[in-house]
């Protein structure tokens, strides 16, 4: 795989904690990650040195360079190595970001039951190019269309959202075109709050269709018109899944690294951790705006990021979180 094809270059934003480790050699990582699997026991410490501190273009060189030395693929070395959430972060790290992603997808919907909290982080969040590649990757990997898949997987009003989402149509252009933006706010009012019952369609239309600046419009004038926040309404108007969709789409509209700030927090607050989430985002915004999540969740919590995962995690999967969060 061409290291820095251009979808890996679209996704990585400078934001990241994870950064180019200089000197970089990786027949020199390849012999270390081989001497941390020789022998009994697993050198967990030098796997951490290494995984989390190369970048995703720079894992993929380390990948050739393990399979031309030692014939088999690192990844099915490390799986039989280790286990648990350590394992899961490891394994996410060496894979592409759309890789990971149809992986990750494809995970929420095997077996019985479906982590709908996936779908939504993925598809609410991504842009039209991430949605394209994750479309052809998870074809090419599952030999079934996503779409299919989420159609198999799920029903009403939400599958249709998620489907709008999938078609990866959205205007990405910065145009705002003021009449439309009072129309479409009046439309979402009248589809909700101003009625008995909710026309969702109409949500979907507005909020899987327009371009960001748009609906940032769209949302002022819907504050002025009905007196609340679009994302009150959401609440009050829908429910379930449905209304995760809508106000994950809002929140990523309104700004990305709040959004998975919040998703974070509210994966380790109160009893319990829900690892699948924290693994998730923070394997795959490592090295597009884990700076910017950090800075949010600190705004909005006033406790660090990494006080957090310090605080519900342990041992080497807390060690390789921490790495991730690149310090305080």
């Amino acid at each position: 795989i061409n290291a820095c094809n251009s979808v890996i270059c679209d996704q990585i934003g400078n934001r990241g904690t994870v950064t180019e480790a200089a000197g970089f050699n990786p027949d020199a990582d390849v012999q270390a990650l081989r001497g941390a699997m020789k022998g009994a026991g697993t050198d967990e410490a030098a796997i951490i040195k290494i995984i989390p501190h190369r970048t995703i273009a720079q894992r993929q060189r380390i990948k050739e360079a393990y399979k031309q030395t030692v014939g088999k693929e690192l990844a099915d070395d490390l799986s039989s190595e280790l286990s648990g959430n350590f394992r899961s972060v490891v394994l996410g790290l060496l894979m592409l970001p759309a890789m990971y992603d149809a992986y990750e997808l494809r995970n929420a919907m095997k077996g019985a039951g479906t982590e709908e909290a996936c779908l939504i982080d993925i598809l609410a969040s991504r842009s039209n190019a991430e949605i394209q590649t994750i479309n052809a990757v998870y074809k090419k990997e599952y030999e079934k269309s996503l779409e299919d898949a989420v159609c198999g997987d799920t029903s009403g009003m939400f599958q249709r959202v998620l489907v709008s989402l999938l078609t990866a149509g959205r205007d990405e252009s910065d145009n705002v075109d003021e009449a439309q933006a009072v129309k479409d706010a009046k439309d979402i009012y009248e589809a909700g709050e101003a009625r008995w019952g909710t026309d969702e369609v109409k949500f979907l239309t507005v909020l899987c269709v327009r371009n960001r600046k748009h609906l940032l419009r769209v949302f002022e004038e819907y504050q002025k018109i009905s007196g609340r926040d679009i994302e009150e309404s959401i609440k009050r108007e829908m429910s379930g899944c449905l209304e995760d969709v809508f106000l994950a789409i809002v929140k990523c509209i309104r700004g990305r690294p709040a959004f998975f700030a919040e998703r974070l927090y509210k994966s380790m607050k109160g009893l319990g951790t829900t690892d699948s989430v924290l693994i998730r985002i923070m394997v795959s915004r490592a090295e597009i705006d884990m700076l910017d999540i950090k800075a949010q969740f600190l705004k909005m919590y006033g406790k660090t990021l990494y006080s957090f995962i310090k605080g519900d995690t342990s041992g080497d999967y807390r060690k390789i979180l921490l790495e991730l969060c690149g310090g305080e």
